[in-house]
């Protein structure tokens, strides 16, 4: 399900970087002197950018709020263009990625509110369902590294495989101590994964790539992560220091309004959940 949206969509780090410089960064300089700035969300396609969108042509100008969305791809972009000061917020991790991410790269992120939740599923071109994989199927993981322990956990609620007591977010196969099918797994980057159902048995895919292929997660997943209890939510991210910027308690504020919980349910259908 993929829908225009009226904003710059980047495919590329350096390209980011180059959008984003030219544009003129609004991440220097008192609150007071960026309150009349637009605010630069980095985004990823779906659902983050839909959502702002959303926000930009019907509430944004009434809260005041100027927004400059831009679009991109992976998973580092918008963590390394907070950081830098080139964007000012960013919309498409949960907290354990961004916890993780933190502490590989070096960077000082935090969360502002929570926004929504995609339930991660498994997908498959190939069979109808999880219980209708051979022994010896190819699954595909996501390769960053609280996706794939999110990923492992997934199959593991499900009786597919058993994962060593403690493995946590950060599970990897190594910590599977049970393989009954003898899966065999392939690791790849999360926005590779929908391209790859014709070439493996099936794969976990994030949600947000899921419905960016035409996916709809709570029709077409063998096997769906439930919302209850889940620490997978997306959230609205700033460098720490930033969280008081007017502009972001706009955003976040708008982020929780009845207008966009409506938008999520009515536009969704529960393949994307409100987490507020």
């Amino acid at each position: 399900m993929r829908t225009s949206l009226k904003v710059t969509t980047v495919l590329v780090t350096g390209a980011l970087g180059l959008t984003l410089a030219a544009c003129g960064s609004s991440g220097s300089g008192s609150s007071a002197a960026r309150a009349d700035q637009p605010l630069v969300v980095v985004a990823s396609p779906t659902p983050h950018a839909q959502i702002l969108e959303y926000i930009e042509k019907n509430l944004a100008a009434k809260a005041g709020l100027k927004l400059d969305v831009k679009v991109v791809t992976d998973y580092v972009t918008p963590n390394t263009a907070v950081q830098d000061g080139s964007a000012d917020a960013n919309y498409f991790q949960h907290v354990p990625y961004l916890t993780d991410f933190n502490k590989t790269h070096g960077t000082d992120l935090v969360s502002v509110e929570t926004v929504h939740l995609e339930p991660l599923g498994l997908y498959s071109h190939k069979v109808k369902s999880a219980a209708a994989l051979a022994d010896g199927a190819t699954v595909a993981l996501p390769n960053d590294a609280t996706n794939e322990g999110r990923a492992l956990k997934l199959l593991a609620d499900n009786g597919l495989i058993t994962l060593r007591s403690g493995a946590g977010t950060s599970a990897t196969p190594a910590d599977v101590t049970a393989n009954p099918r003898h899966l065999q797994w392939k690791e790849l980057d999360a926005a590779q994964l929908p391209r790859s159902l014709d070439d493996v048995d099936a794969a976990v895919i994030n949600g947000n790539y899921a419905l960016d292929a035409g996916l709809k997660p709570a029709a077409d997943a063998l096997l769906l992560e439930k919302a209850a209890g889940n620490p997978y939510a997306n959230i609205l991210a700033v460098k720490n220091g930033e969280q008081n910027d007017p502009r972001v308690l706009k955003l976040a504020a708008l982020l929780h309004s009845p207008q966009v919980r409506q938008y999520i349910e009515s536009t969704f259908h529960g393949s994307v959940l409100p987490a507020f």
